[in-house]
């Protein structure tokens, strides 16, 4: 499902990462872990190709998606990855479905057939009845599981999730935990997870350890 070969990336003279190889299969749910500043989430980042490495190969899905140009790699990200983050980022003038739409509409999928997928998320998530407030009506926990729907609408066969409990109480952060193995379940996704959440990296089915920008 993903490969990355030999990432390197640095911020001026602060080497951030040095030199990590890692290989995750489909359907498996990996927990990043590492103490803040120690590159987990650049390395997400690099992963899900919202930054590039200055050195080193992602490969998903067996392509190698630096190779592509910008317009074919947004359109690869929009189609093929989604992102949950620790904080939601849904848009408040939207209501809770037409936020869930979003990467459908942009994909250029028909609005009738972006909204049916919208609802039999929400209705999965636990959210139905929330499709028509906006996020500033909703919890913490109904805004994160609105994020989440909206990560799968393009049914993406690879889910990044940067601390995504990270702003949620031990109830609801427990229940998202708890929610990503039911999707991997029903759904077969892949999930690679920046978290400091120890509860949660061990219910992962691997755990990988960053320490001095590197995999220990």
């Amino acid at each position: 499902m993903l490969k990355a070969i030999d990432i390197h990336k640095s911020y001026g003279q602060l080497n951030v990462l040095k030199g990590i190889s890692i290989h995750i299969k489909p359907g498996e749910i990996v927990a990043i872990v590492g103490s803040s500043g120690a590159g987990k989430s650049t390395l997400l980042h690099i992963l899900g190709t919202l930054d590039t490495p200055d050195s080193g190969k992602v490969l998903i899905l067996g392509q190698d998606v630096f190779l592509q140009g910008t317009k074919a790699l947004a359109a690869f990200r929009n189609q093929s990855i989604g992102f949950v983050f620790q904080f939601h980022n849904l848009l408040p003038e939207f209501s809770a479905i037409e936020n869930v739409m979003i990467p459908g509409l942009i994909g250029g999928r028909r609005e009738g057939e972006v909204r049916a997928r919208a609802e039999e998320l929400m209705g999965l998530l636990g959210i139905a009845e929330r499709r028509d407030h906006k996020p500033s009506e909703m919890s913490g926990g109904e805004q994160q599981r609105t994020a989440v729907a909206r990560a799968l609408i393009n049914s993406p066969k690879l889910i990044f999730a940067d601390e995504p409990s990270g702003n949620l109480d031990s109830k609801n952060a427990y229940e998202l935990h708890r929610l990503f193995f039911t999707l991997r379940d029903k759904m077969g996704q892949t999930f690679v997870i920046a978290t400091h959440n120890e509860d949660l990296a061990q219910m992962a089915d691997r755990r990988l350890e960053i320490k001095d920008g590197m995999i220990q």
